[in-house]
């Protein structure tokens, strides 16, 4: 991968780059409308795109609430793939919950995604019960996985400032 990758909030003005890499990534994808309801609507969801020269090749999006923060999405565009962009992503979804005062996270995921299962391992998650059926579109189970947050700064998650 050549350019700066930085990572800042997500924007309205990203949502059609999200739906791209959106499609590209899952088999339910979101809509258009539920990213604008989550970022105009969701006090709770904090949303973050990872740019490489002013291009979006990657999101996340988790929910803050209390305590805890729920991640909703990861996704990384194909193309991007294999550089650590999605481990990165996920240490800036752990730092913007910290920031606001979350203690630990969650995740479901797909229990045929070992790839994801071993980056959510490797960042500290265990797995905690499965949700059967839980994909409409083949109803796969999904694994829960949680994770106690650190308290320290997680570099070089630290520099994107979240509402």
């Amino acid at each position: 991968m050549t350019g700066t990758l930085e990572f800042r909030r997500m924007t309205l003005e990203d949502i059609p780059s999200i739906l791209e890499i959106e499609h590209k990534s899952f088999t339910l994808p979101w809509s258009e409308e539920a990213f604008r309801l989550e970022l105009t609507q969701n006090h709770f969801a904090k949303y973050v795109v990872a740019v490489v020269d002013d291009l979006v090749v990657g999101y996340g999006g988790t929910w803050v609430i209390i305590d805890e923060a729920h991640v909703t999405n990861v996704a990384v565009h194909p193309d991007y793939r294999g550089h650590g962009i999605g481990e990165l992503l996920m240490r800036q979804l752990m730092a913007v919950a910290i920031s606001h005062g979350a203690d630990r996270m969650t995740l479901e995921v797909r229990v045929s995604n070992l790839v994801a299962q071993n980056l959510y391992e490797k960042m500290g998650f265990l797995s905690h019960g499965i949700r059967k059926g839980y994909y409409t579109d083949n109803n796969e189970d999904a694994m829960i996985m949680w994770a106690e947050l650190p308290r320290l700064a997680l570099d070089p998650a630290s520099d994107v400032e979240m509402e």
